[in-house]
């Protein structure tokens, strides 16, 4: 440049520069506080993986027009962005906000996802959101302390019982606080431009496959990849680029990654109901004077009719059981735990009094939750709209 005679000016002016990027970076990290608030107050991942992914798609394509390595600066945007995440997390902190920790499984765009926005948004005090992988990841972060509850599909009302919640439940360490029933639309997603009758698989968690089992029975061409989300089925055919394949992921889903609905309300029965529990290493107190459910675990002994005698001491009492499933009992084959839901608040009579005349004939009782009942959400629209607006 020909207004830098020499060296010296030369390493003037870039300190210069980098004093101005170290403006602009407290500038931006300003900005990423605000973002925070917004998040915690809309019930919003502070981690959110496909912004961050467009993100480094406009910065790798600036940085080719520029001339510069568009691999080099993905590397230093990746840094900004996780300190980006860094400074969030401590602006919350500073604030003095306490922001209920909230995991689920899953990713964004995913059901468990949308249901948890649903229930958390606008709580005072704030909600962080955290996906996770697995089930099994997203109570492990309870019970460590890391999150204060989780938010687990427990059943639904096409496909049945999900067994890893029951099993889980089974281990000990977490109690159910709350529940939620939320109306499930699936739909068929894939690359624009696709057709149905030029696929070769879909995609999708094994519950949404099970759910949707009637529709993928008439596509006989197809083959049924079970994989650990549905929204992350959704963009893992994103990813690909491949119009052979499809997922079955929410409206949501597809819109979030630009995906094409190519079929809605897939699930064989129209009335689709998942329900969630809200677990917790502690119990929280329910008032007695609501429309409240208790849920337990129990194990018989090996004698004929102890169970028939456990369900008479409700049944007499004109307690109301509205769930009854066995689990294998993992350590003792062919001997089987039993998780009951029962209408009425553990602390009151008359199920109280059951509970003790229970806890009598069982080899083992474990009560996991008084709670208030959630009706089905029969008003609220399905979960295949935007609910993350």
């Amino acid at each position: 440049m020909e207004d830098i005679p020499d060296l010296q000016a030369a390493r003037e002016a870039i300190e210069k520069i980098d004093r101005e990027l170290m403006d602009v970076l407290k500038k931006r990290f300003g900005l990423v506080k605000r973002v925070a608030e917004l998040k915690i107050d809309a019930a919003f991942p502070f981690r959110d993986e496909r912004r961050e992914e467009l993100v480094l798609q406009r910065v790798r394509q600036v940085a080719a027009e520029a001339g510069l390595d568009p691999h080099q600066v993905e590397g230093l945007y990746r840094r900004i962005l996780d300190m980006s995440v860094s400074h969030q997390l401590e602006h919350v902190r500073e604030s003095g906000r306490t922001p209920l920790r909230v995991t689920y499984q899953g990713v964004e765009g995913s059901f468990s996802h949308i249901t948890a926005q649903r229930k958390y948004r606008g709580r005072s005090g704030g909600v962080l959101l955290t996906g996770c992988d697995t089930f099994r990841q997203a109570a492990d972060a309870v019970r460590t302390g890391t999150a204060d509850v989780a938010l687990l599909p427990i059943e639904n009302s096409t496909a049945g019982s999900i067994n890893d919640t029951y099993n889980l439940l089974a281990e000990g360490g977490l109690a159910i606080n709350a529940e939620v029933i939320t109306h499930v639309e699936h739909c068929l997603v894939g690359l624009p431009g696709s057709r149905i009758e030029d696929l070769r698989a879909v995609l999708s968690h094994p519950q949404a496959l099970q759910q949707c089992e009637a529709f993928l029975q008439s596509l006989p061409h197809v083959r049924a990849q079970a994989e650990f989300d549905t929204a992350g089925s959704a963009r893992k055919v994103k990813e690909q680029g491949d119009k052979t394949l499809a997922a079955i992921a929410s409206e949501n889903a597809a819109r979030l990654l630009g995906l094409e609905v190519l079929r809605e309300n897939i699930q064989s029965e129209m009335g689709n109901y998942t329900r969630f529990v809200e677990v917790a290493t502690e119990a929280a107190a329910c008032p007695q004077e609501v429309p409240c459910k208790t849920s337990l675990i129990l194990a018989t002994g090996d004698h004929p009719g102890e169970l028939d005698k456990i369900l008479a001491e409700f049944s007499r009492r004109g307690i109301n059981l509205t769930k009854l499933e066995s689990r294998p009992i993992p350590s003792r084959p062919w001997r089987y735990r039993f998780y009951l839901d029962l209408q009425g608040h553990a602390s009151a009579s008359p199920l109280a009094e059951a509970l003790e005349d229970v806890a009598a004939l069982a080899a083992e009782m474990r009560v996991l939750g008084t709670y208030p009942r959630a009706e089905t959400e029969s008003s609220q629209p399905p979960i295949s709209r935007d609910d993350t607006q």
